[in-house]
């Protein structure tokens, strides 16, 4: 099966960033979110982004405008009836994706694949909410998702051999690395990461080390690129602590339980980079 249009639902950080990468390697894009604002922004930060590597010399300014050229905008999932392929990329909400995913069902082409990026919840739970659950695969992308060079691919118990190559294939296209997960809580990565960061928040909590201190341990004693609570900003406290619930609740395990700070952090809406302070402040500095 030939790709050449790809939709994404949701024009969040992961969504714009899923679209900046299909787009850079050649393939048509739309990009679903329910209001024009959002998707304006969108296209906006892709621009911002491809700027940045016009200014490295990277790419030229022609290519930054032909990569801007193939990404559309619209706010109706009907748009979509034509995509060779759509990935979801909504929420870390189960019932969101389930809403998005049904609806999805009714409009594309049978022939049509439709992957959710979710970082911790079934593919087979989610499958099971479409009548074709065959065409209905994980593709767990990391943040950011144009510098990070791996996506998860989670088959669901009744994703399809032939649904499976053509995710891979797409995933090779698009200059990333594929590696092939069971579908449990957390996948693979996560299942690793979160309850690291984790970790790191208890020991903050604790007062064993400040943040400051945590963040350049593991990165000078473990050869880290980053900090673990740095990390968790990047990522958004509230969806590490959504992850964390999963795991809590899919494995009966104590190991899994969010630490009592991190739970406190989202409440107060310290949220991380996107709320402008999480463990670290991300205020703009005044001169």
């Amino acid at each position: 099966m030939e790709i050449e249009t790809v939709g994404v639902v949701g024009a969040g950080i992961m969504g714009s960033g899923i679209a900046q990468v299909l787009a850079a390697s050649g393939l048509s894009v739309i990009i679903v979110d329910r209001n024009d604002t959002i998707l304006a922004h969108a296209k906006e930060k892709i621009g911002q982004n491809l700027a940045y590597f016009v200014k490295k010399e990277q790419m030229t300014g022609d290519q930054r405008q032909d990569i801007l050229s193939r990404i559309g905008t619209t706010t109706g999932l009907v748009d979509l009836r034509d995509a060779d392929f759509v990935i979801e990329a909504a929420s870390e909400n189960e019932t969101i994706k389930v809403g998005i995913l049904k609806e999805l069902d009714t409009v594309v082409r049978q022939s049509s694949i439709v992957a959710t990026n979710t970082s911790s919840i079934s593919i087979t739970r989610l499958a099971a909410a479409t009548a074709h659950p065959g065409r209905v695969i994980g593709m767990h992308f990391f943040n950011p998702v144009p510098r990070m060079g791996l996506v998860e691919l989670i088959r669901a118990l009744t994703t399809s051999d032939a649904t499976h190559a053509i995710a891979d294939a797409l995933v090779r296209r698009i200059g990333k690395t594929p590696i092939t997960v069971e579908n449990r809580p957390g996948f693979a990565v996560n299942r690793i990461l979160c309850p690291m960061i984790n970790e790191a928040i208890f020991v903050l909590s604790e007062g064993i080390a400040s943040a400051e201190e945590i963040d350049e341990g593991m990165k000078l004693g473990c050869n880290h690129p980053i900090g673990p609570l740095a990390l968790a900003d990047l990522i958004g406290l509230d969806t590490l602590l959504s992850v964390l619930l999963v795991f809590y609740e899919g494995f009966k395990d104590p190991k899994y339980r969010p630490a009592p700070l991190l739970q406190e952090m989202v409440d107060a809406g310290r949220l991380g980079k996107k709320s402008g302070i999480g463990f670290y402040d991300y205020s703009p500095t005044t001169a």
